[in-house]
Order: structure tokens, then sequence, then C-alpha cells
């Protein structure tokens, strides 16, 4: 790959223990590596290729990876149960398999689909699975009797994924047919299609709090939708080839993506910004995973190899949290007269007309919501040197500078004005007040309200997301405890 000569850093810049950091890198792929998870105990990562195999890496040095050997095809998708104790993966072959992750890998083969299985997800309590494939149709199977339950058809071409909601009451899948839908389990039907995009759709996930889906595409955007009222949140002209993955940070806070133009990208919601373009693969980027708990991240490549990234967002998570007992800020009067308040849809399409794709490492964003032309503000680019074995290839982190984003782009975490109400909103997501009959002040004050009251959400999902973890370490600790004795 050819190599791209750094910015001058401006004497002011410095790199800071905040940044993203490589730590470490796997290689035994034969192929482009399609697929990654982490287990949920952050001991192993797993990783699907063309090749036909799946790997399972140990963390350990002194563990050899486990390789399970039986697709007769390239394996598109692995995911890891919420226990850790199975893998399932999907392939081109047409099946899908459970394998028992441990060293003999003997695995339990699902049939059923007519067409290349493209992706495999389970339900937070590892009950269900569900697949998507190039026969259009989406499956759900009932675990651990491992039977089919029923199909969910609706795409007009191939599937290219479906997940599960946090409560496994909904599912999104996104496909070739260039939409995303949301799905609706008891009655088996659409709730509603999203066609934002303009090409193949490669991937949709939903926000932790499943009130947001994410979706990338062949388009080389990126779009956020509040499924609450079903309007686009959010749309970034994200890279400049087809984003292959996606991947939110368990507190909701950030989303990181892929690429076919080699890098990764950490993007800020609650800002609406890039925050980091990450480069470590030598040929295309196709997946990407947070951990459990964020603080780690691992990526996949057509260079045949994972790495797996340190987040060290830490320092973001807890500036949020400060911010939210800073007092609000003063707003100064305009002059000016307000202007007239555009409609959502307006507001949309003028999002879009405005969001060109950007340079690599930079990201153009309004100036103000008065003034929305596109502008390239300064970035610091940090190059960030990796202290690694030599087996290991050299990550590039640039970071970008925060600008906040206009408000006509709302965080994740904010409803939009809906005119026509969705009956599957909840009773508190009510019709927002029109701000433009406020004053400034007044409507200055409010928003700074919403936001640290989103804040402090989010801060509270993050500490009962940990809480949960080390209650699930303590009771498998407790139930090893009592088969030894």
């Amino acid at each position: 790959m050819a190599t791209r000569t750094p910015p001058r850093m401006p004497a002011r810049a410095s790199v800071t223990a905040a940044d993203p950091s490589l730590e470490r890198s796997f290689r035994g792929h034969k192929d482009t590596v399609l697929s990654v998870d982490f287990n949920s105990n952050m001991k192993q990562v797993v990783s699907g290729s063309i090749d036909g195999t799946v790997i399972v890496w140990n963390f350990k040095p002194q563990m050899r990876p486990f390789k399970f050997v039986g697709h007769t095809d390239a394996v598109n998708c692995v995911a890891f149960s919420p226990s850790g104790s199975l893998i399932a993966s999907s392939s081109k072959d047409k099946t899908i398999r459970l394998w028992n992750n441990n060293v003999e890998g003997s695995s339990a083969i699902l049939k059923g689909h007519v067409g290349g299985v493209r992706s495999v997800s389970f339900s937070c309590d590892g009950q269900l699975l569900l697949s998507a494939s190039d026969d259009k149709s989406i499956k759900v199977w009932s675990l651990p009797d491992k039977r089919f339950r029923f199909a969910l058809n609706g795409h007009s071409n191939w599937v290219r994924s479906a997940e599960f909601s946090p409560d496994a009451r909904l599912v999104v899948s996104a496909s070739d047919d260039k939409t995303v839908r949301l799905w609706d389990l008891d009655q088996r039907s659409v709730v509603h299609t999203f066609a934002d995009h303009t090409g193949i759709v490669t991937k949709a996930r939903f926000h932790p709090d499943g009130t947001c889906i994410a979706s990338a595409g062949a388009d080389n955007s990126i779009n956020v939708w509040d499924i609450r009222t079903n309007r686009l949140l959010q749309h970034y002209a994200a890279h400049t080839e087809t984003v292959t993955d996606i991947s939110f940070h368990p507190s909701g806070l950030f989303l990181l993506s892929s690429s076919n133009d080699a890098t990764l990208k950490v993007w800020d919601l609650r800002e609406g910004h890039l925050m980091y373009t990450l480069y470590g693969h030598e040929r295309a980027t196709t997946a990407v995973s947070f951990s459990t708990l964020g603080d780690y991240f691992c990526s996949g490549s057509a260079d045949s190899s994972v790495l797996v990234w340190k987040s060290n967002f830490d320092a973001a998570l807890e500036s949020v949290i400060a911010s939210a007992a800073a007092p609000p800020p003063v707003v100064v009067p305009s002059s000016r007269a307000s202007p007239r308040r555009p409609s959502s849809a307006s507001k949309v399409r003028e999002r879009k007309r405005s969001r060109t794709p950007p340079a690599r490492g930079v990201v153009s964003r309004p100036t103000s919501q008065a003034d929305r032309r596109p502008t390239h503000p300064a970035t610091v680019n940090v190059t960030r040197p990796v202290t690694a074995p030599a087996a290991r290839p050299t990550a590039r982190v640039v970071a970008e500078n925060g600008v906040q984003a206009p408000t006509a782009v709302p965080t994740v975490s904010q409803p939009l004005e809906s005119d026509n109400e969705n009956p599957r909103i909840p009773s508190s997501a009510t019709r927002p007040l029109d701000k433009s009959q406020l004053p400034e002040e007044l409507a200055g004050t409010l928003d700074h309200i919403v936001g640290q009251l989103d804040i402090i959400c989010k801060t509270l999902q993050v500490l009962e997301q940990r809480v949960t973890v080390n209650e699930n370490n303590v009771q498998q600790l407790m139930k090893r405890f009592n088969d030894s004795s």
C-alpha cells in the first residue's frame, strides 16, 4: 500500500493517552477476513474468512488459536453467543454452523436457506438466532433445540445483514434493494422501510438503547434514524469508498466504521463529527466490532489480518460526564431576526446536498445553523507510533478537532418532530415544542437541559452494563467453585 505523508503537525499538537492504540495483530487466514466478534469474557476474538475457516484467537500468548474447518465456501459472518460457549457462522455454502467454543470445535449444521447466508446474530438472551440470506429471506431459529421457527420475507434482493433489537422484539435488516427494514417479530411483518440510501446497504445495527438504528452502504455513507419517529437523525458522507461494516460503542456515544478505502473511522454521535481516522490495514477494511465494555475494538481486512485496538475512550466519556455538571453557556442575543424554521424534510434534503465526500482525514461540517455552506475546519493530525513486535503493522491515528454539528442534525438520543405519530412510539416521546416560538436565551437553556439529561441517561446505561458483566463473572466463578467442590 502506498504510504501517505502526514501533514506537518502544529507545535501545540500532542499525542495523548486518549488516542486509540494498536494492541495485537493476528495472522493466520489465507484470504480476506469478512467478519470479527469479541467474546464477552474479553479473552477471545473470532474471525471468519473467504478461505472457509473460522479461527478463535486467544489473547493469552501461550494459548494457540482454535481453527474450525467445516464450511465448503466463504464464511461471511461469525458471532459469539452471549455466554461465549457457542459460535455461529454463516457461509456462502448456504449453511449455518453452531460451533462449541473449545479445542475440539464440534458443530451442528442448520439448513434452511436456498442461497448463501450473509449474516448471523444472537438475541441478547441467547435463545434465538437470526440469519439473513441471498435468497432474500430472514430466518429465525430457536436455541438450544436448533429448530427453524419462521421467516421474514419482503426484501426484493439479497439481504446483507439482520440483527435483533436489545429486547428482541424487533429486527433490522439491510439489503441490496437499497432499503433498511424494521420488522416486528410478534406480527412477523415490516414496521417501516427506510429508503434513504442510493446504493446497496451493507450493514444495519441497533443503537444500544434500542431507539435508533444506523446503516452503512455502497454510497459511502452512514445514516442514523430514530425508529420512534422514523426520521433521519444524522447523515455522514463517511468514506471515499463502500462502507463495509459499523459497530456501536456500548455507551451509544460513538460509532466505528470500516471501508474499502482501507481506513477505520470513529464518529462522535453526540457532537456529530469525525473523531479519528485509523490507518493500520494494508488493504480494504471489511469488519469491525466493539468489545462488551467498549474498551477495545477489533477489525478485519482484505490483507487477511485481524487487529485489536485499545479504544482509550475513558477520557472522552469522563468529559461527557463532567460537561453534565457544567453551567449552561451564556447565550448572546443576536440583533438579526431568527430565520424561519425549515421543515424536517427540507433539513434532510439540505443536509444531503451539503455533505460531499471529504478528503481522507478531513470532515466537512457546517459552521452554524444559519450558515450551512460546507467548510473544512482546521485539523490536528496526530501520528501515533505503536510500540509493537515486528510482526505488527504500523498503525497511524489521525485525530479530528471537535467541531459541534449544526442543530439541524440532532444527536442520537434527541427525537425529531413528527407530523404523523408512530403507533410504536412510547408515551414519553411526545411532539417537541416549536422552539422558533421561544426567545433565543430560553431555547438555548432548554437545549442544554435536555442534553445534560441525555448524558446522565447514557452514563447510567454504561454503569448498568458494567455491573451486569461483573455479576455474570461472579456467577461463573460461583458455578466453577460449586462444581469443583
